[in-house]
């Protein structure tokens, strides 16, 4: 799914209404020392700035990933992760997948930079009975990933699009109905995402 317009409806009734958020991790991931590989842990820094006191989300810096992350989805009802993404667009597009999206993006030819290593942390997570109600990725089309510890130009222009989609994929969960089916029951997502994970 790429990022449109109507985004802006959901950012807008989150920050109007007083909603129950549901317990949402955004975990960002990525090299810093790589320039735009390290997109999604500067978004999450970002984010944390723009709502540092935020009730029900937690912004993470999960790093160039670590098996020891599966145990911080236990606790959460929902995951957006957010990373830099090769989607084939033009560097600095965001793109959003949500659902089985996220699935059919990790294993088809269109990969995250470290797919191998997010793929393999919602496996464990599958198996360890903590894999969330709900699963997004937003990806950003890096321009550089030679040596260098800051942004591109044209990513770090990026930013605060993609802040608005993980605050608008937030603000959308948080007005669906919770499915009974996913409530203790990983299996009952992974069936629906499909037989990948």
């Amino acid at each position: 799914m790429r990022l449109n317009l109507a985004l802006g409806t959901y950012w807008f009734t989150l920050e109007a209404r007083d909603l129950k958020i549901r317990k949402t991790l955004v975990l960002g991931i990525g090299n810093t020392l790589l320039t735009d590989e390290g997109v999604g842990v500067h978004l999450v820094e970002y984010l944390k700035h723009l709502h540092p006191d935020r009730d029900g989300i937690r912004f993470l810096d999960g790093g160039t990933l670590s098996f020891t992350l599966a145990a911080e989805l236990e606790e959460y009802q929902n995951l957006i992760i957010v990373d830099a993404a090769r989607t084939g667009g033009r560097p600095a597009t965001v793109a959003v997948y949500e659902g089985p999206e996220v699935d059919q993006y990790l294993r088809g030819t269109r990969q995250s930079v470290h797919e191998v290593g997010l793929g393999d942390l919602l496996d464990i997570a599958l198996l360890a009975g903590h894999f969330p109600h709900r699963v997004a990725l937003v990806g950003i089309e890096p321009w550089n990933v030679e040596w260098g510890d800051s942004l591109s130009e044209p990513v770090a222009k990026s930013l605060p699009v993609a802040a608005e989609a993980v605050m608008a994929l937030i603000a959308k969960w948080a007005n669906e109905p919770e499915d009974p089916e996913r409530v203790g029951n990983p299996f009952a997502v992974i069936g629906k995402m499909g037989n990948n994970y």
